[in-house]
């Protein structure tokens, strides 16, 4: 701790515009649409059947064609941006850790990104997150953990 911040009687870390979002939590609904599977498709020339034919969909054991697992992270950068609206900070994505896939997500399926902000790293200025991605019968089909870091400007 500084000396002007020991003469002050403050501590940096507890005003530290971050720290406040502890706690926060941020919650983004969305619907698997077929346009945002297969333009998701193009993007990454994923192609594989079980995303983009639905006659080989079909055959499978999951009956339909299933949601890219890397468009369900893109979906939940939308949540990610909604906490960094929620800061003073300007804030960019570190990336996303122990990101599980727990169970299919169809075309059509609505979904909710529960965001929560879980940790501050006062030295680092970094935030860690809860991602829990559930589908409309409330059961959990993806999780990760995600990293938030402050950006300074030169």
């Amino acid at each position: 701790m500084s000396s002007m911040s020991r003469e002050q009687g403050r501590d940096p870390e507890a005003v530290d515009p971050l720290r406040r979002l502890v706690g926060k939590v941020v919650e983004v609904e969305r619907v698997v649409s077929e346009a945002d599977v297969l333009t998701f498709a193009e993007i990454t020339r994923d192609f594989a059947p079980h995303h983009v034919d639905a006659d080989f969909a079909r055959s499978t054991t999951l009956g339909r064609r299933i949601a890219h697992g890397a468009l369900l992270i893109g979906y939940a950068s939308a949540a990610s941006s909604a906490i960094g609206e929620q800061t003073t900070q300007h804030v960019v994505s570190l990336g996303y850790d122990r990101v599980r896939f727990l169970r299919p997500v169809f075309i059509g399926d609505t979904i909710v990104i529960r965001y929560e902000v879980t940790d501050f790293d006062p030295v680092k200025r970094r935030t860690s997150a809860k991602i829990e991605i559930t589908n409309r019968d409330g059961d959990l089909v993806a999780v990760a953990t995600h990293l938030l870091q402050a950006w300074v400007a030169r």
